[in-house]
């Protein structure tokens, strides 16, 4: 029995020493930053799950900002940078891009053992990330997306009709969370392989299905990535495929027969996957290429900007001001033009500046990650500069940067004038390195375009046509889900639409 004892003993010594031996690591390297608690680290909500990770970060970035440009922390037991300057954020994305030109979960991916996310332009290095990227990039131009946009237009007639039919049905409000994302997946399921998802027509829903399960990884993924944050080296010796097999068949499959449709019909739509052909043809993509592609375009519409939609719906919801001032413009510009196109929502200024405040407050991605690709120097303090090192990882509290009351005046408020052209608007903040919702440098998001597109559509067609108000069921004040990557409020959005 003693034995057992010292044994049980020596192990939990062993797991102590182990989680701990490397907690002076910042301390060693004379970087300023809190101590860690065992175990859970700085970041104590990945291991807890009590709260969003976001008000951890944000946690830190106000106990030490002001003093320091960067500071260590630790997730779990590995050792991290945090970037509590804006100027700072700018340099690392765009003047030392060089520096820090990977993503964070970019080691984690290998394209052999996960084809689809392993040929992401996301997720890729070096010169092939430069390739893929380049391969894309034409199919987000301006003229384009304005070919597109009658397929947006489409889905939002259907959008107005469905939120019809349920008034009609006396339902208690709709969750805007569940509605954005119908929207979304509508749009880029018809722009990306011709087909109807059929979110609002009752139609087959199995599109959905499968990219919510692109952004909702199972537990067993969870399982990994927790065990990575413990023993770093499982990275080198095992890689998982972070798109179940089933999730990536069905991809496969429906490119296969969007294809084939095409083909059939020889119908001449200049849509994303009319280009996808293009670029099959011209550069010999084979299929594993063309699904990936899809699906980085699938993912860069689909959650982040129902994320998106879902928060301007309900900020406006709560801003009567607000609403009541889009809808003029809104009105006057279809009493000038009679119509909504790709051009004359751009001729809104005010539409803009309700959805970049709507990001300032509620980044779908509330921080960046990224990796030291070549060895280069920070600046912790003036005068100061410390030595990052290739391999460590370097995290930019967006959320953090866009709710500082030094940066934004009364950050919590939602005043969309704040981005007005005559106070300088958007330009102003991101020359300061402080708006970045879509991030910035050579990786900004590569279909933020497209992205803003679709969700200004859509938030005129809905504010022209429906009065929207706040559903007692949306709990208030929000808080962000601890359990989702991206910036999802607890317990949805609710929201009753009266048609005007």
């Amino acid at each position: 029995m003693l034995q057992i004892l010292y044994f049980i003993g020596a192990l939990l010594f062993a797991g102590y020493f182990y989680f701990t031996w490397n907690y002076d690591y910042w301390k060693k390297r004379n970087i300023p930053g809190p101590p860690p608690r065992f175990f859970l680290g700085n970041l104590p909500s990945i291991v807890t799950q009590k709260r969003n990770i976001t008000y951890d970060v944000e946690d830190l970035y106000n106990e030490f900002k002001g003093r320091y440009g960067v500071i260590g922390y630790f997730t779990m037991r590995s050792p991290s940078l945090m970037i509590l300057q804006p100027e700072i954020a700018k340099d690392i994305l765009i003047k030392n891009f060089r520096s820090f030109a990977d993503n964070k979960f970019s080691d984690l991916i290998d394209k052999d053992v996960d084809p689809i996310f392993g040929r992401n332009p996301f997720m890729l290095k070096g010169n092939e990330w430069k390739e893929k990227r380049a391969e894309i990039t034409p199919a987000f131009t301006t003229t384009r997306i304005k070919t597109m946009y009658p397929i947006v237009d489409d889905v939002c007639t259907n959008m107005k009709k469905y939120i019809e039919n349920e008034n009609k049905k006396n339902v208690n409000g709709l969750d805007v969370k569940e509605l954005a994302a119908n929207f979304t997946i509508d749009v880029v399921t018809s722009a990306i392989f011709g087909l109807d998802a059929g979110c609002f027509t009752g139609g087959d829903t199995r599109i959905r299905d499968m990219g919510r399960q692109l952004f909702s990884p199972d537990a067993t993924i969870m399982l990994y990535l927790f065990a990575v944050q413990i023993f770093p080296f499982l990275k080198k010796i095992y890689r998982m495929s972070f798109v179940p097999k089933n999730v990536e068949t069905f991809f496969v499959n429906i490119m296969k027969d969007a294809i084939s449709i095409r083909r059939q019909t020889k119908l001449d739509r200049f849509d994303y996957l009319h280009y996808l052909q293009e670029l099959r043809d011209k550069k010999n993509l084979n299929e594993l290429d063309m699904v990936a592609h899809a699906v980085t375009f699938f993912l860069d519409g689909f959650e982040t900007s129902s994320v998106t939609l879902s928060f301007t719906l309900y900020l406006l919801a709560r801003n009567k001001r607000t609403q009541e001032k889009l809808r003029k413009e809104i009105r006057d510009t279809l009493a000038k033009h009679g119509k909504i196109t790709h051009d004359v929502v751009s001729e809104m200024p005010y539409l803009d500046q309700v959805l970049y405040e709507s990001l300032r407050l509620y980044p779908p991605g509330t921080t960046l990650g990224k990796f030291c690709t070549e060895k280069t120097e920070v600046k912790v303090s003036e005068g100061e500069y410390r030595t990052v090192e290739v391999g460590e990882e370097i995290l930019i509290p967006v959320y953090s940067f866009h709710r500082d009351g030094e940066i934004f005046e009364n950050p919590n408020e939602f005043y969309p004038e704040r981005f007005d052209p005559e106070n300088g608007g958007i330009k102003v903040f991101r020359d300061k390195g402080a708006f970045l919702p879509f991030g910035d440098g050579p990786r900004i998001c590569l279909g933020q375009k497209f992205a803003q597109t679709q969700i200004k559509a859509a938030l005129v067609s809905l504010v022209n046509n429906f009065e929207m108000s706040i559903n007692a069921k949306t709990q208030e004040p929000i808080v962000l889900d601890p359990k989702e990557f991206l910036a999802y409020a607890k317990g949805g959005l609710w929201l009753n639409f009266e048609k005007i």
